[in-house]
Formats: C-alpha cells, structure tokens, sequence
C-alpha cells in the first residue's frame, strides 16, 4: 500500500473523519490479503470512541448473506429443501402463501406484502420476526403471483430466520453464531436483541438533524434479525470474506447457486438476485453485491471473485453516499 493511495483513501472518507462526526472503517481485500483497513471518525458521540477496523456496525441488509447462509447450512444436512413450501413450517399462514416456495423468499420473487406497510398506527416497541410473522398472516392477498416478479422484501427473510429457528430448534441469534461467526473465528459479530445480548465495540448509529447530528440508532423495525438485525465489523467482515472462496460453510456447488441470479432482474438495473446477494458483471467479470440502510447506518459490500478483491464499507450515519466511494476504490485497487 502506497502513501499516495493511502492519502487517496483518505480524501475519500474526509467527510466521515471530522472529530465530532460519525465515521466509517473500510477493507480493501486483493488475494487474501486486506490491501488497506482502516477506521474513521467516531463510533460513540458520547464516549468519543473512535471507529477502527474492530468496530462493530449495525450491518441492516448485508444481514441477508447470512441469513441466506443459514438457509443453504440446512439444506446441506438434509433438514430442509428451497423446494418447500410456507405451509410445511408455518400451518396457519393464510391461503396466499400457499404457492410460496422458500426459493421464493431468498430471491425476493414471493409476492408477500411488505410487513413495514403494515405496522400498526402509534407502534412504538419494536418488531421481532414473529411480530412480521402475526402481520403477514393478517394480510389475505400476496402483491403478485409466487416467481412472476422481483419485489425486495425485508419480510420474506424475516419469515426465512423464523424457519430457521423452526428447522434448527436453536434461536436464529444462536444458530448464525455457532454455524457461521464461530466458524470462521467472526469472534466479535452478533444478531443483536436488546436486553439478551451485548454488542462489543459498538458504533452507534446517528442522522444530521437540524441542530447537528442526533442519535439515530434504533427504529420500531430495528429488533427484526432475518432482514437486518446483524452487527460485524470489517476485521470479521474479511474471515467471512475469504470463506465464500472454500467450503468451510458449504459446498462450492452451493455457493455457485447462491451466487447465480435467480430473477434476473432486480431494484438495480445492472443486477440480479441470487440467495442474499445482488449478482452482475463488471468488466467482464462477475460481481456480487450487497448494501445496507437503516435508520442510523449505511453499509455495502462489492466482491469480484474473479480477480480475488473485495471492497466493504460501514458506515453509522444514515443516507451515506457511500456508492461513488465504493466505486472509486474498486477502480483505485482493481
């Protein structure tokens, strides 16, 4: 790592490096080797603690590779198809679900209606997966036929960490970290649920409100796990990242299909959808991709298998621009 691409780097995050902002910390992976890591601006107004590559972010819908994860572990020892249907593990869910394959959930082609739009009015504590359970079965009609469109769907990876948590007979919390994060050594990654778990080295999340930035850190959607409930950091981040090259989590077959664009198109034009990532080409190669936002956090994640790089940025402030940056250090380190 060049001092000339290090100040590159650094020019790029100024806005999130100020001494009273919040910040970032990003990886740039080439190899198997991370190329530049580094932290900036503050994880914790109040403490003033600094973001490093050990912080932890709240990581909103790049969570959906893990819980997409969870889903492929089971199916690899047998305990559930992607064949199956809503009603082999949820017999009380209305008609509507009836055709809805678990296939269905992890490419977001189900139909199910979006469970944000129907939070009740005044709601004030927060969600779990089995409260967007009770909600969907409250609806009597899916937005579209089961495989006929790609709607994004937060409430079909809800439904998937509940079948998880039916299948394993282990909370989704319990069963990512034993099959996943202890796994990989991801030592400091959690689904966080208030009251029973601790987030280490904890950034928390926050918006630039009219009199500065303000505490933005958890919504009435927050507590949901399958669609967004995960923390991690860059350092974990990159274990899991050389992990998706061998078969210390599944086979190389399995991880092909998860990587395949399933519904060919998505809510991004260049991309599909496979199992828990967006799936599309770049100069020719194959590029697979994650983002994630979320009341106080804004994340991504671009890996190019094909030449072994991988970019991961996290960030805890809402509606960060941090596509361009994405963009830029692809092509600074490409």
């Amino acid at each position: 790592m060049s001092q000339t691409n290090e100040k590159v780097v650094d020019a790029m995050f100024r806005d999130c490096d100020w001494a009273n902002s919040p910040g970032a910390a990003v990886i740039v992976i080439k190899e198997g080797k991370p190329l530049f890591a580094k932290g900036y601006g503050l994880a914790d107004f109040e403490k003033k603690i600094p973001c490093t590559t050990n912080t932890n972010f709240r990581l909103a819908s790049v969570t959906k590779q893990f819980t997409a994860m969870a889903m492929l572990i089971l199916v690899a020892r047998g305990k559930l198809s992607l064949r199956d249907r809503l009603a082999k593990f949820f017999p009380e869910f209305p008609a509507y679900g009836e055709t809805i394959s678990l296939h269905h959930l992890l490419t977001h082609t189900s139909g199910l209606p979006d469970y944000e739009d129907h939070i009740p009015g005044g709601t004030t504590i927060p969600l779990s997966d089995g409260d967007v359970l009770f909600i969907l079965r409250q609806q009597t009609k899916g937005d579209f036929p089961p495989g006929s469109q790609f709607h994004y769907s937060n409430s079909a990876y809800a439904l998937l960490a509940l079948t998880v948590e039916n299948v394993s007979g282990k909370t989704f919390p319990a069963f990512v970290k034993e099959k996943i994060f202890n796994s990989l050594g991801m030592t400091n990654s959690i689904a966080y649920v208030a009251g029973l778990s601790c987030v280490p080295n904890r950034a928390y999340g926050y918006v630039n409100g009219t009199s500065g930035w303000e505490l933005s850190d958890q919504s009435v959607t927050s507590a949901v796990l399958g669609d967004g409930g995960i923390y991690s950091s860059v350092a974990d981040l990159f274990k899991c990242d050389q992990a998706l090259y061998t078969e210390k989590l599944v086979s190389q077959k399995m991880l092909a299909d998860a990587f395949t664009a399933h519904s060919s198109r998505s809510d991004f034009k260049d991309s599909g959808y496979g199992y828990g990532w967006y799936v599309g080409n770049f100069r020719g190669t194959e590029r697979i991709w994650h983002y994630g936002s979320t009341c106080g956090f804004s994340t991504r994640i671009e890996r190019f298998p094909g030449t072994r790089l991988s970019v991961i940025v996290l960030t805890n402030r809402r509606d960060a621009e941090i596509s361009p940056i994405v963009e830029k250090l692809v092509e600074l380190f490409w």
